[in-house]
C-alpha cells in the first residue's frame, strides 16, 4: 500500500474507467484494501507506450487480473498530471470491445464493459 501511495500526491484524484473517483490518499487506500480483500490480484499489467514530461504522463496498457474469482483483462490508456514528481490527477480509459481490423462492416458493439 505504501508503495502505491508514495506515487500519488496527498490530494490526488484517481478516476477509473468504469466510474469510481477516489479523492486523496485515504480513499485510494480504502479502494486498494477493499479490492485486495475481495480477492483482487494483478496477473499482468503490460505498459506498451509510456510518454512522460515533467508535468504529465500518458500510457497505453493491457491489464490482466482476477477479482471475486473471475479472471479478466482489458486494454486501456491513462492520462495523468504530475506535481512535484507525483501523480496528482489520473484518469483511466478502457477499450469497451475487442479490437478488429475494419473490412467494410462493423462488429456488434456491446453496451457494457466486461
Amino acid at each position: 500500500m505504501a508503495a502505491i501511495l508514495a506515487t500519488l500526491t496527498p490530494d490526488c484524484v484517481v478516476i477509473e474507467s468504469f466510474g469510481p473517483i477516489y479523492c486523496g490518499h485515504d480513499w485510494v487506500a480504502r479502494w486498494v484494501s477493499t479490492w485486495l480483500a475481495e480477492d483482487g490480484h494483478v496477473i499482468d499489467w503490460t505498459v506498451r507506450d509510456l510518454r512522460s514530461s515533467p508535468e504529465s504522463e500518458t500510457a497505453e496498457w493491457t491489464f490482466h487480473y482476477t477479482w471475486r474469482g473471475e479472471e479478466k483483462s482489458f486494454e486501456g490508456a491513462t492520462i495523468a498530471t504530475l506535481r512535484d514528481g507525483k501523480l496528482s490527477n489520473l484518469r483511466e480509459y478502457a477499450t469497451t470491445a475487442a479490437l478488429y481490423n475494419w473490412r467494410g462492416e462493423w462488429n456488434a458493439f456491446p453496451m457494457t464493459v466486461s
